[in-house]
């Protein structure tokens, strides 16, 4: 039977309440344990899918086709275990569920409420699927006292007794702010955190406190003291110079073990951390640095190219070199005064990522020419395929008109919307003016890579499986012209329909790809293309 681990936060958001849980997650992994990690949001939407970015940051995709919070992608990197539709459930779908069945009659004339109803399908969601887990860490979105969370408190306050005792462990998270003009460290925040927690029936066996300074033994016997837990089980959490340092410094402050003895489980030898050590190790020593430039639409918040920021860590892991990002707002291109050259000649590699309508579109299509003449290293994702298509489309095939649909009607459809695509559970179809939540293109799916092609070297073989996030796809009625400028399409769907991905052999590097290979990539596993393109920037550094 599994354990569970209930990660709730307090104080402020943004204490890392995600990292700590995936660094914990990644600890008992490396003991032995099956672990999978759970997201639970408040919020009344859905899924994030038809989120600003600058809301909620970027939208995970899992591979069965989930848009789900970036937390997932914290969760898969640091673990390896692929995240699931049922490791995200929001309030909306809760909701939704409940509704749903409510106007089929399941609930047979009784007053649907929060206690039982809401509660229950939380507890549903937290238990499903989890019989063959050692661990099942369930993370609370928001901080302990906003109104939308106490459904989830309160279900986790009943499942805690419904598990019985010696199966489940709460954990809080908390800061311990530094008052700089007194010089101290200020323990009452998380005081009154854990005492409203408590006060909602949920009482923390380990605290986990986010501080600036080191936090003193005589702080830490006062949290214990006023919290009502083992002093050992105030486990101080200060800030690391890479989130991939953050497992080993966790277990430096007996995270894992105190977590363990909370079970009334020995904890036993030390877990073996020789692959974070390694990596922590190539981060802080690296061998050189490159300059990588994401043209994009939101750079104004990294947090919405959050596994794009870190595949591109990864790729630096992969060659020991330092990738220092410089994020580009795509508009900065558009007007008639804008000097390209200017903004882009320094870069060692430029990288246009994924994005949805037309602001910003024509300064990524510049951005491809750019780096398309000066043979800089290009890796187009998703949108980035597209605007490479329509660049050369525009300037190497004569196509002047080319575009999208997207952008509005069009005289030459290089980019269109997909209408109907195969999956394995049948043929999937969509319709301009439909509902734009989950109606895309979502998940994995594979393709098939000629195996002369550039992007067949850097995968060691022609059959892939990568994830989608897309509801416009390449018009292969244009495939010949643009072959003729140069432009490949070396990799399609499994029935030739759909291209996957297209590259420039004349090029010293030049791929464009339909999926997001970054929702895989992993700082222990870089993602194939991540390692060779930031190998490509290398290459151009030494040529400037």
């Amino acid at each position: 039977m599994a354990r569970f681990i209930f990660i709730t936060g307090g104080v402020v958001s943004s204490l890392g309440k995600g990292l700590m849980a995936a660094s914990l997650a990644a600890l008992l992994q490396a003991r032995g344990y099956r672990v999978r990690i759970r997201k639970f949001d408040p919020y009344l939407n859905v899924d994030p899918g038809t989120m600003s970015p600058y809301q909620h940051g970027e939208v995970y995709v899992t591979d069965d086709g989930a848009e789900t919070d970036l937390d997932l992608g914290h969760y898969e990197r640091f673990t390896g275990v692929a995240s699931r539709q049922s490791d995200n459930v929001t309030s909306g779908r809760i909701y939704q569920q409940i509704i749903t069945r409510e106007r089929k009659g399941d609930y047979l004339g009784a007053t649907v409420q929060v206690i039982p109803h809401v509660t229950d399908a939380i507890k549903e969601f937290a238990q499903a699927e989890t019989d063959d887990l050692d661990f099942v860490l369930c993370e609370i979105g928001g901080t302990v006292g906003d109104i939308e969370s106490l459904p989830f408190i309160e279900a986790i306050r009943q499942l805690r007794n419904d598990l019985g005792r010696g199966q489940s462990v709460s954990i809080h998270v908390t800061l311990v702010p530094y008052i700089a003009a007194a010089g101290e460290l200020k323990t009452k925040p998380t005081q009154h955190s854990v005492r409203e927690l408590a006060a909602l029936g949920v009482q923390p066996d380990v605290l986990v406190c986010r501080c600036e300074q080191p936090l003193p033994a005589s702080d830490r016997a006062k949290i214990a003291l006023f919290c009502n837990v083992r002093k050992e089980a105030v486990i101080p959490a200060l800030d690391a110079k890479s989130i991939y340092a953050v497992p080993m410094q966790y277990h430096a402050e007996g995270l894992d073990a105190e977590v363990l003895r909370a079970f009334d489980i020995e904890p036993g030898e030390a877990p073996d951390l020789s692959q974070w050590a390694d990596i922590v190790d190539r981060l802080t020593n690296p061998e050189g640095e490159v300059t990588v430039g994401v043209v994009g639409k939101y750079v104004g918040l990294q947090d919405a190219y959050k596994s794009l920021n870190e595949a591109l860590v990864h790729g630096g892991i992969a060659n020991r070199v330092k990738v220092n990002i410089e994020w580009i707002d795509a508009e900065l291109f558009e007007a008639e005064d804008s000097d390209v050259a200017a903004k882009l000649e320094p870069l060692h590699a430029i990288l246009v990522p994924g994005a949805f309508g037309e602001r910003g579109a024509e300064g990524k299509i510049a951005s491809v020419r750019f780096a398309r003449e000066r043979e800089i290293p290009y890796f187009g994702i998703c949108f980035g395929m597209q605007m490479a298509c329509i660049e050369g489309a525009r300037d190497l095939a004569g196509i002047a008109k080319a575009s999208s649909t997207e952008f509005g009607p069009t005289e030459e459809p290089v980019v269109g919307m997909i209408t109907e695509w195969m999956t394995t559970a049948g043929i999937e179809k969509r319709e301009a003016g439909g509902d734009m939540g989950g109606t895309m293109r979502l998940g994995a799916y594979d393709a098939k890579l000629d195996g002369n092609s550039v992007v067949a070297s850097i995968y060691g073989g022609t059959d892939i499986s990568e994830r989608h996030r897309h509801r416009y796809e390449v018009n292969t009625t244009y495939r010949e012209a643009l072959e003729k400028g140069g432009l490949v399409f070396s990799g399609m769907s499994p029935d030739g329909m759909l291209p996957e991905i297209v590259e420039r052999p004349d090029h010293p590097w030049f791929v464009g790809v339909q999926f997001h290979p970054e929702l895989k990539s992993k700082p222990f596993d870089p993602h194939p293309l991540f390692a060779s393109f930031i190998e490509a920037a290398v290459r151009q550094s030494r040529l400037v």
